[in-house]
């Protein structure tokens, strides 16, 4: 885990040169890896751009591998979440490949935030880096396959403009 969230610092670090989110109308899709303690899944990611600095969107999460010879449920793998975005890549005004985006989530799991960063090497094409955080979650004391996609996780990935 330590690995992943170096990894993740230093995408963070290195892509950090502003703006790729181009306001009311922009479409992104995004596909990458998910690495939480003790699981790995996949994410995919819809966001649509309401005005200048703000996008909504839908994200989707499974779990592929749990550490350990146990069976996970459908219901404990899978996560639905609809998303809200704060793009303020053109506000830190940095570069026009890049975008910072803080924002807020509520899924099937918990309710949360979430900072990612997106930077496109083309004008379709990019890579992002997503850090997810529990705020408050819907059992008191989360255990065993209830911390599955209800704990700190770390997404990293492609990403493509629509």
């Amino acid at each position: 885990m330590k690995k992943v969230v170096v990894l993740a610092m230093l995408l963070f670090a290195t892509l950090t040169q502003a703006q790729v989110f181009s306001g009311k109308g922009d479409q992104k899709i995004q596909v990458g890896a998910v690495f939480q303690e003790y699981a790995r899944g996949i994410q995919a990611v819809f966001d649509y751009g309401l005005g200048e600095n703000i996008s909504v969107g839908v994200a989707s999460g499974y779990v592929l591998g749990v550490e350990g010879d146990v069976k996970v449920k459908f219901k404990d793998a899978f996560d639905l979440k609809a998303r809200f975005n704060a793009n303020i890549g053109n506000v830190l005004n940095i570069s026009d490949n890049f975008d910072l985006y803080p924002g807020l989530h509520l899924g099937l799991k918990n309710f949360g935030g979430h900072i990612g960063a997106r930077y496109f090497f083309t004008s379709g094409f990019g890579v992002y880096s997503e850090l997810m955080v529990p705020l408050a979650t819907y059992e008191s004391d989360p255990v065993g396959f209830d911390k599955l996609n209800n704990q700190l996780m770390i997404a990293l990935g492609a990403s493509f403009n629509l």
